[in-house]
C-alpha cells in the first residue's frame, strides 16, 4: 500500500468540476488510504456534515480520515485523527482531547520546530512546504529535497512530504528518505481524481 495522503481542498476541486466526496471516493476507490479534511472557510455546521459524509466513505475503504485543525469536528464524527499546524492548538492539548487512541499528526517547517517535537506524543509529521504552491508564495521557507533529507534524517517518526508534490518530483521526494507524500492539487484540480491517484501511487513505488 502506497502511502499516499490526500489533503483536501474544495475550491480547488470545485474549479476541476468536483465536489469533495466525489475526489475522496476516487482517490480511496485507487487506493490512497490518507485523507485530511481541511476547510478554512466552511461553517461549523457544513465542517460536520462534510465530515460526516467523508467518515462513511473513508470506512467504506478502509481509510483513515483526518480533520485539519478542527478537534471538535473530529470528536462530533468520531474521525481516526486530527492534523495541526504550528498556529494551531497546541498538540499536547489535542491529545489531551483526542485521547491516546486517536491519530496526531503535526506539521513541521524547518530543524528548529523538528527539535521543539522531539518527544512529543505524535503519531506523524507533516513536513512542510517541499515545492513552491499556489498556495504558498514565500520561496524563502522553502525546505526543498535536501531539506527534507535532513528531517527525514533526525526523526523516527512517519513523515509526510507536502508542498507542490506532483507526478513529476514524487519520486523525488520519497527518495529523499520521506514515508509518504500528501497531496492537494496533484489529486483534487485533476480532471480525474481516480487516474491521478492511481498514478502518483505506481510512482511512488518505482
Amino acid at each position: 500500500m502506497s502511502e499516499l495522503y490526500l489533503v483536501t481542498d474544495t475550491d480547488m476541486g470545485c474549479r476541476a468540476g468536483h465536489t469533495v466526496p466525489y475526489i475522496v471516493e476516487e482517490a480511496c476507490r485507487a487506493g490512497v488510504r490518507w485523507v485530511q479534511l481541511r476547510e478554512k472557510t466552511a461553517s461549523t455546521r457544513a465542517f460536520v456534515e462534510l465530515a460526516g459524509e467523508l467518515k462513511r466513505i473513508t470506512q467504506m475503504y478502509g481509510a483513515r480520515l483526518i480533520i485539519n485543525d478542527r478537534v471538535d469536528v473530529a470528536l462530533a464524527v468520531d474521525a481516526d485523527g486530527v492534523h495541526v499546524g504550528q498556529d494551531d492548538m497546541p498538540h499536547h492539548l489535542v491529545r489531551k482531547l483526542i485521547g491516546l487512541d486517536k491519530i496526531l499528526g503535526l506539521s513541521v517547517n524547518n530543524l528548529t520546530e523538528l527539535q521543539e517535537a522531539k518527544g512529543a506524543d505524535i503519531d506523524y509529521l507533516g513536513v512542510a512546504a517541499i515545492f513552491p504552491t499556489a498556495t504558498k508564495q514565500d520561496t524563502s521557507s522553502l525546505l526543498g529535497l535536501e531539506g527534507l533529507r535532513e528531517i527525514c534524517r533526525q526523526t523516527r517518526l512517519p513523515t509526510f512530504a507536502i508542498g507542490g508534490i506532483n507526478a513529476g518530483n514524487i519520486r523525488d521526494v520519497m527518495r529523499a528518505g520521506a514515508t509518504g507524500a500528501a497531496v492537494v492539487s496533484a489529486i483534487c484540480g485533476h480532471p480525474s481524481p481516480y487516474e491521478a491517484a492511481r498514478e502518483l501511487s505506481l510512482l511512488m513505488s518505482e
